[in-house]
Protein backbone atom coordinates (compact mmCIF):
# COMPACT_ATOMS: atom_id res chain seq x y z
CA UNK A 1 0.00 0.00 0.00
CA UNK A 2 1.72 3.36 -0.86
CA UNK A 3 0.56 6.25 1.93
CA UNK A 4 1.27 9.61 1.45
CA UNK A 5 2.03 12.16 3.88
CA UNK A 6 1.91 16.32 4.32
CA UNK A 7 4.30 16.17 6.92
CA UNK A 8 6.73 13.76 5.52
CA UNK A 9 7.44 15.75 2.55
CA UNK A 10 8.65 18.87 4.56
CA UNK A 11 10.75 16.42 6.59
CA UNK A 12 12.38 14.71 4.03
CA UNK A 13 13.15 17.68 2.31
CA UNK A 14 14.58 18.67 5.01
CA UNK A 15 16.95 16.13 5.63
CA UNK A 16 17.69 15.88 1.75
CA UNK A 17 19.31 19.59 1.54
CA UNK A 18 21.01 19.49 4.60
CA UNK A 19 22.77 16.03 2.93
CA UNK A 20 23.41 18.27 0.13
CA UNK A 21 24.57 20.87 1.66
CA UNK A 22 27.40 18.50 3.24
CA UNK A 23 27.90 16.67 0.16
CA UNK A 24 28.35 19.90 -1.82
CA UNK A 25 30.97 21.18 0.95
CA UNK A 26 33.12 18.26 0.45
CA UNK A 27 33.03 18.39 -3.05
CA UNK A 28 34.41 21.35 -3.11
CA UNK A 29 36.87 20.62 -0.26
CA UNK A 30 37.97 17.33 -2.15
CA UNK A 31 38.00 19.95 -5.50
CA UNK A 32 40.38 22.14 -3.26
CA UNK A 33 42.56 19.13 -2.61
CA UNK A 34 43.19 18.31 -6.22
CA UNK A 35 43.80 21.95 -7.21
CA UNK A 36 46.65 22.59 -4.62
CA UNK A 37 48.40 19.33 -5.84
CA UNK A 38 47.88 17.79 -2.19
CA UNK A 39 46.17 14.21 -4.09
CA UNK A 40 47.42 14.07 -6.97
CA UNK A 41 47.47 9.79 -7.61
CA UNK A 42 44.30 9.10 -9.86
CA UNK A 43 43.42 5.98 -8.06
CA UNK A 44 43.29 8.19 -4.48
CA UNK A 45 41.32 10.47 -6.04
CA UNK A 46 39.03 7.68 -7.98
CA UNK A 47 38.90 5.88 -4.04
CA UNK A 48 38.08 9.98 -2.35
CA UNK A 49 35.33 9.86 -5.07
CA UNK A 50 33.81 6.51 -3.86
CA UNK A 51 34.17 7.63 -0.42
CA UNK A 52 32.11 10.73 -1.12
CA UNK A 53 29.06 8.68 -3.02
CA UNK A 54 29.29 6.17 0.29
CA UNK A 55 28.98 9.16 2.54
CA UNK A 56 25.89 10.75 1.05
CA UNK A 57 23.70 8.12 -0.36
CA UNK A 58 20.64 10.12 -0.04
CA UNK A 59 22.00 12.91 -2.47
CA UNK A 60 25.04 11.20 -4.63
CA UNK A 61 22.97 9.89 -6.95
CA UNK A 62 21.88 12.97 -8.10
CA UNK A 63 25.27 14.63 -8.82
CA UNK A 64 27.56 12.77 -11.56
CA UNK A 65 31.49 12.64 -10.23
CA UNK A 66 34.24 12.23 -12.16
CA UNK A 67 38.39 12.94 -12.98
CA UNK A 68 39.50 14.24 -15.78
CA UNK A 69 43.03 13.20 -15.97
CA UNK A 70 44.14 15.02 -19.13
CA UNK A 71 42.89 18.38 -17.34
CA UNK A 72 43.42 17.55 -13.57
CA UNK A 73 40.07 18.54 -12.43
CA UNK A 74 37.12 17.46 -10.57
CA UNK A 75 34.38 17.52 -12.79
CA UNK A 76 30.95 17.54 -11.55
CA UNK A 77 27.39 17.29 -12.96
CA UNK A 78 24.07 18.05 -11.07
CA UNK A 79 21.29 15.91 -12.38
CA UNK A 80 18.91 18.17 -12.29
CA UNK A 81 16.08 15.67 -13.81
CA UNK A 82 16.63 12.97 -11.43
CA UNK A 83 16.50 15.17 -8.70
CA UNK A 84 13.08 16.32 -9.56
CA UNK A 85 11.87 13.12 -9.41
CA UNK A 86 12.50 12.11 -6.48
CA UNK A 87 10.97 15.10 -4.98
CA UNK A 88 7.86 13.75 -6.61
CA UNK A 89 8.32 11.12 -4.17
CA UNK A 90 8.74 13.20 -1.18
CA UNK A 91 5.96 12.11 1.50
CA UNK A 92 5.59 8.89 0.47
CA UNK A 93 6.39 4.81 1.99
CA UNK A 94 5.23 1.46 1.00
CA UNK A 95 3.22 -0.81 3.45
CA UNK A 96 3.56 -4.25 2.81
CA UNK A 97 1.58 -7.20 5.10
CA UNK A 98 0.88 -10.60 4.19
CA UNK A 99 -2.39 -10.14 5.16
CA UNK A 100 -4.99 -10.77 2.62
CA UNK A 101 -8.20 -9.58 4.94
CA UNK A 102 -7.16 -5.95 4.84
CA UNK A 103 -8.29 -3.07 3.03
CA UNK A 104 -6.29 0.05 2.93
CA UNK A 105 -7.30 1.75 5.87
CA UNK A 106 -7.21 -1.08 8.39
CA UNK A 107 -3.93 -1.74 7.43
CA UNK A 108 -2.72 1.64 8.10
CA UNK A 109 -4.33 1.95 11.44
CA UNK A 110 -2.55 -1.24 12.30
CA UNK A 111 0.78 0.41 11.68
CA UNK A 112 0.03 3.37 13.34
CA UNK A 113 -0.91 0.68 16.08
CA UNK A 114 2.36 -0.56 16.46
CA UNK A 115 4.61 2.56 16.21
CA UNK A 116 2.63 3.25 19.04
CA UNK A 117 3.34 0.20 21.12
CA UNK A 118 6.89 0.81 20.14
CA UNK A 119 6.96 4.03 20.91
CA UNK A 120 5.43 3.17 24.40
CA UNK A 121 8.31 0.71 24.70
CA UNK A 122 10.76 3.21 24.07
CA UNK A 123 9.02 6.21 26.62
CA UNK A 124 9.01 3.54 29.70
CA UNK A 125 12.74 2.96 29.07
CA UNK A 126 13.88 6.26 29.20
CA UNK A 127 11.72 9.26 30.45
CA UNK A 128 9.80 6.56 33.11
CA UNK A 129 13.18 5.33 33.79
CA UNK A 130 11.93 1.57 33.22
CA UNK A 131 15.67 0.72 32.67
CA UNK A 132 18.20 0.11 33.90
CA UNK A 133 16.32 -2.78 36.78
CA UNK A 134 18.45 -2.62 40.12
CA UNK A 135 16.25 -4.49 42.38
CA UNK A 136 16.75 -8.16 42.98
CA UNK A 137 14.09 -9.70 44.15
CA UNK A 138 11.36 -10.49 41.79
CA UNK A 139 8.26 -8.81 43.54
CA UNK A 140 10.04 -5.50 43.39
CA UNK A 141 10.96 -6.02 39.74
CA UNK A 142 7.50 -7.05 38.81
CA UNK A 143 6.46 -3.57 41.23
CA UNK A 144 8.75 -1.69 39.53
CA UNK A 145 7.59 -2.29 35.79
CA UNK A 146 3.97 -2.08 37.15
CA UNK A 147 4.79 1.22 38.35
CA UNK A 148 6.32 2.17 34.75
CA UNK A 149 2.99 0.71 33.12
CA UNK A 150 0.73 2.53 35.44
CA UNK A 151 3.05 6.04 34.86
CA UNK A 152 2.81 5.11 31.33
CA UNK A 153 -1.35 5.24 30.93
CA UNK A 154 -1.33 8.47 33.14
CA UNK A 155 0.52 10.01 30.15
CA UNK A 156 -1.50 8.83 27.86
CA UNK A 157 -4.67 9.96 29.45
CA UNK A 158 -3.13 13.24 29.60
CA UNK A 159 -2.39 14.10 26.07
CA UNK A 160 -5.48 12.16 24.95
CA UNK A 161 -7.83 14.17 27.08
CA UNK A 162 -5.77 17.63 25.86
CA UNK A 163 -5.90 15.82 22.43
CA UNK A 164 -9.65 15.96 22.61
CA UNK A 165 -10.12 19.42 23.04
CA UNK A 166 -7.50 20.43 20.16
CA UNK A 167 -4.60 20.89 22.12
CA UNK A 168 -1.57 19.08 20.11
CA UNK A 169 1.29 18.53 22.64
CA UNK A 170 3.38 15.97 24.21
CA UNK A 171 4.33 14.68 27.66
CA UNK A 172 7.48 16.09 27.27
CA UNK A 173 6.63 19.56 26.15
CA UNK A 174 3.58 19.64 28.59
CA UNK A 175 6.36 18.29 31.68
CA UNK A 176 8.87 21.43 30.59
CA UNK A 177 6.10 23.96 30.99
CA UNK A 178 5.21 22.78 34.47
CA UNK A 179 8.38 22.59 35.34
CA UNK A 180 8.20 26.35 36.13
CA UNK A 181 5.07 25.87 38.68
CA UNK A 182 6.90 24.60 41.55
CA UNK A 183 6.24 24.06 45.56
CA UNK A 184 8.31 26.51 47.69
CA UNK A 185 9.24 26.60 51.67
CA UNK A 186 9.26 30.25 52.66
CA UNK A 187 10.93 30.31 56.46
CA UNK A 188 9.91 33.70 58.34
CA UNK A 189 12.47 33.64 61.61
CA UNK A 190 10.15 35.56 64.30
CA UNK A 191 11.64 37.68 67.23
CA UNK A 192 10.99 34.89 69.80
CA UNK A 193 13.12 32.72 68.61
CA UNK A 194 10.21 30.42 66.58
CA UNK A 195 10.24 29.55 63.43
CA UNK A 196 7.23 29.83 60.62
CA UNK A 197 7.59 27.47 57.65
CA UNK A 198 4.90 27.92 55.33
CA UNK A 199 5.00 25.39 52.60
CA UNK A 200 2.67 26.69 49.16
CA UNK A 201 2.57 26.78 45.59
CA UNK A 202 3.82 29.44 43.35
CA UNK A 203 1.19 31.36 41.12
CA UNK A 204 0.66 29.38 38.38
CA UNK A 205 1.32 31.69 34.48
CA UNK A 206 -0.98 31.76 32.05
CA UNK A 207 0.18 28.74 30.09
CA UNK A 208 0.29 26.58 33.76
CA UNK A 209 -3.45 27.85 34.00
CA UNK A 210 -4.37 26.61 30.44
CA UNK A 211 -2.98 23.18 30.97
CA UNK A 212 -4.94 22.59 34.30
CA UNK A 213 -8.30 24.19 32.89
CA UNK A 214 -8.24 22.00 29.70
CA UNK A 215 -7.19 18.68 32.41
CA UNK A 216 -10.09 19.54 35.09
CA UNK A 217 -7.80 20.23 37.39
CA UNK A 218 -7.74 22.66 40.50
CA UNK A 219 -4.78 25.05 39.91
CA UNK A 220 -3.98 25.04 43.40
CA UNK A 221 -1.77 22.14 43.37
CA UNK A 222 -1.42 22.01 47.37
CA UNK A 223 -2.94 24.25 50.11
CA UNK A 224 -0.40 26.36 51.99
CA UNK A 225 0.56 24.58 54.88
CA UNK A 226 2.19 26.36 58.13
CA UNK A 227 4.47 25.17 60.95
CA UNK A 228 6.05 26.39 63.71
CA UNK A 229 9.71 25.35 65.29
CA UNK A 230 10.78 26.09 68.01
CA UNK A 231 14.88 26.02 67.70
CA UNK A 232 16.56 23.65 70.93
CA UNK A 233 17.88 25.68 73.87
CA UNK A 234 21.11 26.61 73.68
CA UNK A 235 23.65 24.54 75.87
CA UNK A 236 26.78 25.73 77.66
CA UNK A 237 29.79 23.70 78.65
CA UNK A 238 32.91 24.61 80.95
Amino acid sequence: MLCSSSQRVAKDRAIREKQELRFLADVEKLRQRIANGRLVREVAIGEAIGRLKERYPRVSRYHGLSYDAAGRQLLHAPDDAKKAKAELLDGGYLLRTDRQDLDAAEAWLLYITLTRAESAFRTMKSPLAERPIFHHLERRVETHIFLCVLAYHLLVAIETTLLNQGEHTSWATIRQTLRMHQVVTVVLPTDGGRVLRIRKATTPERQHAELYRLLNVPSEIIRPRRTWNTPPPATCSD
